[in-house]
């Protein structure tokens, strides 16, 4: 990477670090490109040629923040931690995160921004939790017949439900609780011991 480019890239990390914190405060309609100018240090017409138009900046503002969200849980997923571990550690992760878009991006700014989450889920939280079940199955903590489908519906639905107790006063509950709540996840309201005996008197 040359001169140009590494400053390019520092002056976009810039202007992505100031509109997330500035679109996330006020929201998309009442920020403006000279404040997100004035506040990164660059000129309008430099954001104007890195991303075009406002609504462009927003779209790739998001975008560039669900990839370092994305990028945490990679790292999760490839560390050294058991899988239960890993899993709580992404719930939580994905908890917060589902709070957070609920309450500071509540909407699309315009028909150009619609669908950008599903579409991001579709080209890149898939693959992702594609590798997650995919490691579930060879430890032994998901069922092998059960489809990617299914698995991630019962993902989807758990976390669902953590988001939307994650306010106070019910978020300190649910940390406290999250041990039991994986408890739950992974082996029901049956309980890790009655699946083992399950599985001791079938073999």
């Amino acid at each position: 990477m040359n001169g140009y480019e590494r400053r390019k890239k520092k002056k976009i990390g810039q202007i992505y670090n100031v509109s997330f914190e500035l679109f996330s405060k006020y929201g998309f309609q009442k920020v403006n490109v000279n404040e997100i100018a004035h506040e990164a240090k660059v000129s309008p017409a430099t954001i104007y040629n890195y991303f075009g138009t406002k609504e462009q900046l927003y779209a790739d503002t998001l975008r560039n923040w669900m990839d370092k969200q994305l990028e945490q849980y990679e790292s999760i997923l490839d560390s050294g931690l058991s899988f239960p571990e890993k899993a709580k550690k992404i719930m939580l992760l994905e908890t917060k995160n589902l709070k957070m878009l609920a309450d500071t991006f509540p909407k699309s700014a315009s028909s150009e921004l619609s669908g950008l989450i599903e579409r991001y889920s579709e080209h890149k939280v898939a693959p992702f939790f594609g590798r997650f079940v995919a490691l579930g199955k060879q430890e032994g903590y998901i069922l092998k017949d059960l489809t990617e489908e299914m698995t991630m519906l019962y993902f989807t639905m758990f976390k669902n439900e953590l988001a939307r107790y994650w306010e106070e006063p019910y978020q300190d509950h649910v940390t406290r609780n999250i041990d039991q709540l994986m408890e739950l996840f992974f082996y029901g309201l049956v309980g890790r011991a009655q699946k083992q005996e399950e599985g001791e008197s079938k073999s």
